[in-house]
């Protein structure tokens, strides 16, 4: 064996990460802010004596407002366009992730048994899976092989 340098792998895998996977890593750090924010409302107004269904969907457009902000500027910064149009899709989004996010908490409390808190940890992986999808696809959709801007 040769104590040589020698690299392994094409170039492309050395270098850098793929744009998609770069986007799919800031989008789950955006989402982890957007979970701490949606459950820290949902907990408040839980105990402040709002229903579950209410909280849940109040707290999931908390959630949505910071999402908005950083995935517009940092996680599909290369895809973004921006205008009445990006926000207007983004709020039809979000609205449809808001309603399935309460109606699945209603499912998940009266099919499952679940508490509010755990129905919430059990919807909101699979509001969050779809919300992506349909902000990809949708809200922000510019050239999918675009680079990703190298500032942050």
């Amino acid at each position: 064996m040769s104590s040589g340098s020698a690299r392994i792998g094409p170039p492309a895998l050395r270098s850098r990460p793929a744009p998609e996977l770069t986007r799919a890593v800031r989008f789950c750090s955006v989402g982890a802010s957007n979970t701490a924010i949606t459950l820290a409302v949902f907990a408040v107004l839980v105990r402040a004596g709002c229903p579950g269904w209410a909280a849940s969907a109040i707290a999931f457009a908390a959630g949505a407002v910071n999402g908005y902000h950083w995935n517009a500027r940092w996680t599909f910064a290369d895809r973004a366009v921006g205008g009445a149009g990006t926000r207007l899709r983004y709020l039809a989004v979000q609205g449809n992730g808001s309603a399935l996010s309460a109606l699945g908490l209603v499912g998940a409390e009266r099919g499952l048994g679940l508490a509010h808190l755990p129905a919430e940890l059990v919807i909101l992986p699979l509001v969050t899976g779809l919300t992506y999808g349909l902000m990809r696809s949708l809200v922000f959709r510019g050239d999918a092989t675009a680079q990703l801007p190298t500032h942050a």
